[in-house]
């Protein structure tokens, strides 16, 4: 049976990890989707690597960093990172490219700088799909962090593969129920942040 306390400790390890692992994920992904707007070459090299890079079993990414960085809490962040890129950077990518040209024809001839038509234009129009990219991408990131305690990041993934090499149920339920629970919070979180920024969410939901 697997203590009360060590069920916690291994659980707010894995939120650490999941959510600065996100954060990084976003901050890095959403300037390439801006990038990619203004450059058909960067558009094409960005979408390359982080196709690729989905491509490759999550396992196998995991498993290079060892060699590359080591193991522990950083490797593991990378290897995460990298897998959760694309849903980002993809749905973020096709929602600030998907505006109406009239519109942003319009802006400019107001005088609104390339700055100010991406901030008040083509990034609220995003929302609904950069937000999904998001909440799949935090689903993502929250499984592969189970894998990553192959390499020493803690976490859930630690009272799992317990439970799986000792063939005991109990354990293998007190970590897999968190990291359920947890993905269910990632995509409940996200949904509430999106009808919050979202202009027009109930509309259009509904």
């Amino acid at each position: 049976m697997v203590g009360l306390d060590i069920i916690l400790n291994a659980t707010w390890d894995h939120i650490i990890l999941v959510y600065t692992t996100l954060l990084i994920s976003i901050i890095v992904s959403i300037p390439l989707a801006f990038v990619s707007l203004y450059s058909q070459k960067l558009e094409f090299i960005v979408m390359k690597f982080v196709n690729l890079v989905q491509a490759v079993p999550s396992f196998a990414v995991v498993a290079i960093m060892v060699p590359l960085i080591g193991i522990g809490f950083k490797p593991a962040v990378v290897a995460i990172m990298l897998r959760a890129l694309l849903p980002i950077v993809k749905n973020t990518y096709i929602g600030l490219k998907n505006v109406d040209p009239a519109l942003i024809d319009y802006a400019e001839g107001v005088g609104l700088s390339q700055w100010h038509i991406n901030r008040y234009i083509r990034l609220p129009n995003a929302y609904p799909a950069m937000f999904a990219g998001i909440k799949f991408a935090g689903i993502l990131a929250n499984s592969i962090a189970v894998l990553t305690a192959f390499i020493g990041s803690g976490g859930l993934g630690e009272i799992i593969f317990q439970g799986l090499i000792g063939y005991n149920t109990s354990t293998l339920l007190a970590g897999a129920i968190p990291a359920i629970m947890l993905a269910i919070l990632i995509d409940r979180t996200f949904t509430i942040l999106e009808r919050k920024v979202t202009p027009g969410y109930g509309h259009i939901k509904g």
